[in-house]
């Protein structure tokens, strides 16, 4: 069994990537996980100062949300990101999640194994290029660390879209149960 923590960094509530992210958790808990899900909607999360302070004494001098969900993501054997894709990158609230998660650089920390769903607009798959290429660079911080699976949910404009998208998620499901 695998601890797994998903990040849902949609703003909106029931968003199509939000509903990636449950359909990854249902196959997962189908599987045997321990699964945890996080909705950064729903947090406090202020930017990064970029004073480093973290680097020394391993956490972060802005007293938010963040410190805990980094804490969650430490302990993690598998991190799961759900993102909407904005302007061919991943959303801002994710972006702000990653820079925050600064003070796991230098630490010891579970996860292995990293996945990303990601809903676009655009009907392309390359719409997505832009999320994994960021998400990669973040992830080469982390030499234990790779990512393991992308699922691709584009052409979902609309909140509940994706649900015209039955593929996109059975392959979440699917990803889930194969953690």
């Amino acid at each position: 069994m695998k601890k797994i923590l998903v990040l849902s960094t949609s703003p909106r509530k029931g968003g199509n990537s939000d509903m990636l992210a449950d359909a990854f958790i249902e196959g997962a808990r189908e599987a045997g996980h321990a699964v945890e899900k996080v909705c950064l909607r729903e947090k406090d999360i202020r930017f990064c100062k970029g004073c480093l302070a973290c680097q020394k004494t391993q956490s972060c001098v802005i007293h938010d949300d963040a410190p805990a969900i980094v804490r969650s993501m430490q302990q993690a054997d598998v991190l799961v990101f759900a993102t909407p894709v904005y302007y061919y990158a991943m959303c801002g609230q994710m972006k702000t999640l990653l820079d925050r998660a600064n003070p796991l650089f230098p630490a010891e920390y579970a996860f292995r194994d990293v996945y990303l769903l990601a809903a676009a607009a655009d009907g392309d798959e390359s719409a997505v290029d832009g999320v994994v290429n960021g998400l990669n660079g973040w992830i080469t911080c982390f030499d234990k660390s790779r990512l393991r699976g992308v699922v691709r949910g584009v052409g979902a404009t609309l909140p509940g879209d994706i649900r015209q998208k039955p593929a996109a998620l059975e392959a979440a499901r699917q990803m889930g149960r194969q953690a």
